[in-house]
């Protein structure tokens, strides 16, 4: 079938009332395949199946960088798809043996947040959090770099959000940075080579001269490390996100609640 039937194929399923499937060439995009469904018979409570983890579910609350509860958050749980959610288990097992447990922000993401999120940016007078989380950043361009998109890879169903919640000390591992900071000091490379785990001090994308500490940067390799041992993959823009290599689901956007 040649690319112009697949189109008129997809434009056909969309006026019979049914899933859409969008075809194109580049399936590395996340825009590119999407196959949305509401189907949750695959996904777990993420706490039925690692019952250490702390829960700190950000767009349930109104501090997030939106500033309100996110649309299709209706319960502060976190859900995963039961492959992710198995070798979430594993990376917990591994940081308990360490002193740390696992503290989630964010996992499974429903498309209507998504769609919030997209709304939200869309405004640019609404900047209601801008000081908490992009204060070096102007909103109008959160869309060109990247910061929010139409898709999201948590609507898969198989990455997750988190930090290290140290045991000895009772507060959360010091990661010289707060989850959803808009910025370069978020990249896993910031003042250091995640690849060897070395501390550089090179903190020169830093638009306001911010840096982080040697230890800081550690404590980020020690939740990087311990994730990348147990079959998730990072991205270079966020220290805390991660998905699962083998995701079991790569094309497909769920719409369910998280409830």
């Amino acid at each position: 079938m040649n690319k112009t039937k697949l189109w008129m194929f997809a434009a056909i399923l969309v006026i019979c009332g049914v899933c859409a499937i969008i075809y194109c060439t580049n399936k590395k995009d996340d825009t590119c395949v999407v196959n949305p469904t509401d189907d949750s018979s695959q996904f777990v409570n993420i706490t039925d199946v690692v019952p250490d983890a702390i829960l700190e579910i950000r767009y349930f609350s109104t501090y997030n960088f939106v500033g309100t509860r996110i649309d299709g958050y209706e319960e502060p749980i976190a859900l995963l798809t039961k492959q992710a959610a198995d070798s979430l288990k594993a990376v917990s097992d591994d940081v308990i043996k360490q002193g740390y447990r696992l503290k989630i922000y964010d996992a499974y993401r429903p498309q209507k947040g998504v769609d919030h999120f997209v709304r939200w940016a869309e405004n640019i007078n609404d900047t209601l959090m801008k000081s908490y989380f992009y204060p070096d950043l102007d909103k109008s361009v959160l869309f060109p770099q990247g910061y929010i998109a139409e898709k999201s890879g948590h609507t898969r169903g198989s990455t997750v959000d988190l930090t290290l919640f140290d045991m000895a000390t009772e507060k959360e591992l010091d990661m010289g940075g707060t989850f959803d900071w808009f910025g370069p000091e978020s990249h896993p490379d910031f003042c250091g080579n995640p690849e060897t785990g070395e501390y550089t001090g090179d903190n020169s994308k830093s638009p306001k001269g911010r840096s982080i500490t040697p230890e800081q940067f550690q404590n980020r390799m020690i939740l990087r490390q311990a994730m990348l041992r147990h079959g998730f993959k990072p991205v270079d823009t966020e220290w805390w996100h991660f998905t699962l290599k083998d995701e079991p689901f790569p094309d497909t956007y769920f719409t369910f609640p998280v409830k």
